[in-house]
């Protein structure tokens, strides 16, 4: 940019400090009112929701639409950055050297003498490295977020112990198990017995699933996706027929819905 008041040229735009730079003018005293009165905690959700909307461009395997929302997630990045700025506490510099910093330590096989030829000993040496940033007082837990998502929550803290070999030996194992705890669901007599034996079931689910390398938050977002189709199927067929769907018997419901099956994957 040349002076304050000019807006960076078009050849400028794909750099990274033009980005930089927009985001302090924004912040700085003439700027944008909304982005100058902006604090971590009131973009916290922004950051949230652009989260989200990064995965579901991954899901549907857009590439356009990825790379206009990792856009907008790098931006509430260096939003918190520029706030942090302005209240002296970082800037996104010390942002990049302290990711840059980390990447370097955690791969000693990479830029060190360590010696790693499969992923399973990466990770070995990942945890051993982590553990001794943490100090020994602290869980190899503590790290993952408990505010996320419990089904990523689960996953995260299970893949974390299997780094150490607390996991099952093979697949079978956690499926008995997935059976014993549906017949403790079964079993359960007061309503705060069954919360506690549904959350075991589907902590055991999330296991098997990420043994076999599938994320449940992913799978779950997906199957709601396609029941969202079907049933908004189901009431455009309903409206077509001049039906009411409310007063259809639950077996002429079936039915509709083995319809907009075969019209809706």
């Amino acid at each position: 940019m040349d002076n304050k008041n000019s807006s960076p040229e078009d050849n400028e735009l794909g750099n990274f400090q033009t980005l930089v730079n927009i985001i302090a003018r924004l912040r700085a005293p003439g700027g944008c009112p909304w982005d100058r009165r902006q604090t971590h905690l009131s973009i916290r959700d922004s950051l949230l929701e652009e989260t989200y909307e990064v995965l579901n461009a991954l899901d549907n395997n857009d590439a356009s639409s990825l790379r206009e929302e990792l856009g907008d997630l790098l931006l509430q990045i260096l939003l918190h950055a520029q706030i942090a700025s302005d209240n002296a506490e970082f800037d996104i510099s010390q942002v990049i050297n302290s990711i840059s910093e980390k990447l370097i330590r955690r791969h000693p096989h990479v830029f060190g003498k360590t010696k790693a030829g499969s992923v399973s000993e990466v990770l070995s040496n990942w945890e051993e490295i982590k553990k001794s940033e943490r100090g020994k007082s602290t869980s190899m837990l503590d790290g993952v977020p408990p505010a996320m998502p419990a089904l990523a929550y689960s996953q995260a803290i299970q893949k974390r112990v299997a780094r150490v070999g607390f996991d099952w030996d093979e697949d079978g194992g956690v499926i008995e198990k997935i059976a014993e705890e549906a017949r403790e669901i079964v079993d359960a007599e007061s309503p705060n017995e069954k919360e506690e034996e549904f959350g075991d079931l589907l902590f055991t689910v999330a296991n098997l699933a990420r043994r076999q390398g599938v994320d449940l938050e992913s799978a779950l977002r997906g199957a709601n996706q396609k029941f969202y189709r079907r049933f908004s199927t189901m009431e455009r067929l309903c409206r077509e027929k001049g039906v009411n769907l409310s007063g259809m018997s639950f077996e002429e419901q079936n039915e509709l819905w083995e319809e907009s099956k075969k019209l809706v994957m």
